[in-house]
């Protein structure tokens, strides 16, 4: 016979234990998924950076080289 903590119902509270916790990660798992696909998306969506429309101003010819690389500079600043 079965004794203890696993007799009859202790199975189902071990099953539900297991279900609830994976739950639990998969809903993390989830949401930072979520947060960070925000930034992936816009980048494959073609949404420019800053750097992009710099140098953009730059092959046109809008501004020179100097004023360019002290742009470039200040942008790529951390």
């Amino acid at each position: 016979m079965w004794h203890g903590y696993y007799a009859w119902g202790g199975w189902w509270m071990l099953f539900l234990g297991v279900l609830f916790w994976g739950s639990i990660i998969a809903l993390i798992v989830w949401a930072v998924r979520k947060a960070t696909a925000g930034r992936e998306e816009s980048q494959a969506l073609g949404q420019k950076r800053p750097l992009d429309y710099l140098k953009e101003r730059y092959a046109k010819g809008e501004i020179d080289r100097e004023e360019f690389e002290r742009m470039k500079n200040d942008l790529t600043k951390e």
